[in-house]
Protein backbone atom coordinates (compact mmCIF):
# COMPACT_ATOMS: atom_id res chain seq x y z
CA UNK A 1 0.00 0.00 0.00
CA UNK A 2 1.41 3.46 -1.11
CA UNK A 3 2.07 6.30 1.41
CA UNK A 4 1.90 10.41 0.99
CA UNK A 5 4.00 12.48 3.09
CA UNK A 6 2.94 15.89 2.81
CA UNK A 7 5.93 17.84 3.40
CA UNK A 8 6.60 20.18 6.56
CA UNK A 9 5.37 23.75 5.50
CA UNK A 10 4.29 27.04 7.23
CA UNK A 11 1.16 25.53 8.16
CA UNK A 12 2.04 21.39 9.20
CA UNK A 13 4.25 21.93 11.79
CA UNK A 14 6.17 18.53 10.68
CA UNK A 15 5.89 16.04 7.62
CA UNK A 16 2.50 14.06 7.62
CA UNK A 17 2.54 10.45 6.15
CA UNK A 18 -0.58 8.53 5.52
CA UNK A 19 -1.37 5.36 3.94
CA UNK A 20 -3.47 5.28 1.09
CA UNK A 21 -4.91 2.67 -1.91
CA UNK A 22 -3.85 2.66 -4.96
CA UNK A 23 -6.08 4.61 -7.54
CA UNK A 24 -7.05 7.49 -5.20
CA UNK A 25 -6.10 10.97 -6.22
CA UNK A 26 -3.81 13.02 -3.83
CA UNK A 27 -6.79 15.39 -3.04
CA UNK A 28 -8.67 12.66 -1.72
CA UNK A 29 -6.19 11.32 0.61
CA UNK A 30 -5.63 14.96 1.73
CA UNK A 31 -9.14 15.02 2.76
CA UNK A 32 -9.43 11.74 4.54
CA UNK A 33 -6.30 12.78 6.37
CA UNK A 34 -6.60 16.36 6.88
CA UNK A 35 -4.06 17.74 5.49
CA UNK A 36 -4.66 20.83 4.21
CA UNK A 37 -4.91 20.72 0.55
CA UNK A 38 -7.67 22.94 -0.81
CA UNK A 39 -10.16 22.01 -3.40
CA UNK A 40 -12.71 25.23 -4.34
CA UNK A 41 -14.33 23.41 -6.90
CA UNK A 42 -14.90 19.98 -5.22
CA UNK A 43 -12.23 18.05 -7.12
CA UNK A 44 -13.52 17.75 -10.38
CA UNK A 45 -10.71 19.78 -12.32
CA UNK A 46 -12.48 23.09 -12.37
CA UNK A 47 -10.12 25.29 -10.17
CA UNK A 48 -6.32 24.90 -9.47
CA UNK A 49 -6.58 25.02 -5.84
CA UNK A 50 -5.79 21.69 -5.09
CA UNK A 51 -2.21 22.24 -6.57
CA UNK A 52 0.77 20.71 -5.41
CA UNK A 53 4.46 19.82 -5.89
CA UNK A 54 5.09 16.44 -6.32
CA UNK A 55 8.63 16.03 -5.06
CA UNK A 56 9.14 12.46 -5.02
CA UNK A 57 7.18 9.79 -6.80
CA UNK A 58 6.01 11.77 -10.17
CA UNK A 59 7.32 9.02 -12.72
CA UNK A 60 4.77 6.40 -10.92
CA UNK A 61 1.68 9.26 -11.89
CA UNK A 62 -0.30 9.05 -14.86
CA UNK A 63 0.55 11.24 -17.45
CA UNK A 64 -1.27 14.49 -17.43
CA UNK A 65 -4.43 14.98 -19.72
CA UNK A 66 -5.08 17.87 -21.56
CA UNK A 67 -7.72 19.07 -19.23
CA UNK A 68 -5.31 19.62 -16.32
CA UNK A 69 -2.73 21.01 -18.08
CA UNK A 70 -5.73 23.53 -19.00
CA UNK A 71 -6.05 23.93 -15.45
CA UNK A 72 -2.65 24.35 -14.40
CA UNK A 73 -1.81 26.98 -17.11
CA UNK A 74 -3.87 29.12 -14.63
CA UNK A 75 -2.12 28.64 -11.04
CA UNK A 76 0.49 30.32 -9.57
CA UNK A 77 3.74 29.21 -9.51
CA UNK A 78 3.24 26.34 -11.62
CA UNK A 79 7.04 24.02 -11.68
CA UNK A 80 8.03 21.17 -13.66
CA UNK A 81 6.55 18.93 -10.80
CA UNK A 82 3.07 21.00 -10.36
CA UNK A 83 0.18 18.53 -10.50
CA UNK A 84 -3.37 18.98 -9.23
CA UNK A 85 -4.12 16.92 -6.46
CA UNK A 86 -7.71 16.21 -8.08
CA UNK A 87 -6.46 14.61 -11.08
CA UNK A 88 -3.43 12.88 -9.68
CA UNK A 89 -3.91 9.48 -8.94
CA UNK A 90 -1.90 7.06 -7.02
CA UNK A 91 -0.31 4.22 -8.33
CA UNK A 92 1.62 1.86 -6.71
CA UNK A 93 4.80 4.05 -5.66
CA UNK A 94 4.97 6.25 -2.71
CA UNK A 95 4.71 10.10 -3.17
CA UNK A 96 6.29 13.40 -1.18
CA UNK A 97 4.37 16.37 -1.80
CA UNK A 98 4.21 19.42 -1.13
CA UNK A 99 1.10 21.34 -0.85
CA UNK A 100 1.38 25.44 -2.91
CA UNK A 101 0.55 28.53 -1.04
CA UNK A 102 -2.37 28.66 -2.94
CA UNK A 103 -3.68 25.56 -1.88
CA UNK A 104 -3.03 26.00 1.84
CA UNK A 105 -5.06 29.26 1.14
CA UNK A 106 -8.01 27.81 -0.30
CA UNK A 107 -7.54 25.12 2.19
CA UNK A 108 -8.43 28.30 5.16
CA UNK A 109 -10.72 29.95 3.00
CA UNK A 110 -13.07 26.57 2.77
CA UNK A 111 -12.58 25.61 6.02
CA UNK A 112 -12.81 28.86 8.68
CA UNK A 113 -13.46 27.39 11.55
CA UNK A 114 -10.23 24.68 11.36
CA UNK A 115 -8.57 28.80 10.21
CA UNK A 116 -9.64 30.08 13.45
CA UNK A 117 -8.24 27.35 15.89
CA UNK A 118 -5.11 27.63 14.05
CA UNK A 119 -4.80 31.40 14.62
CA UNK A 120 -5.45 31.06 17.82
CA UNK A 121 -3.51 27.96 18.99
CA UNK A 122 -0.98 27.87 15.67
CA UNK A 123 -1.70 24.47 15.69
CA UNK A 124 -3.57 22.26 12.79
CA UNK A 125 -5.88 20.57 13.74
CA UNK A 126 -6.36 17.54 11.33
CA UNK A 127 -10.03 16.91 10.27
CA UNK A 128 -11.12 14.85 8.10
CA UNK A 129 -13.14 16.02 5.34
CA UNK A 130 -16.37 14.74 3.99
CA UNK A 131 -16.50 14.43 0.10
CA UNK A 132 -18.98 15.57 -2.04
Amino acid sequence: MPSITFKKNRVLSQDLTVEAEDGLTILRVAQDSGAPVGSNCGGVCGCSTCHVYVVKGLDSLEEMEEREEDRLDLAFDVRLNSRLGCQAKLNGDDLVVDISEESLKAFFDENPEIRKRYEATGVLELVPRHHH
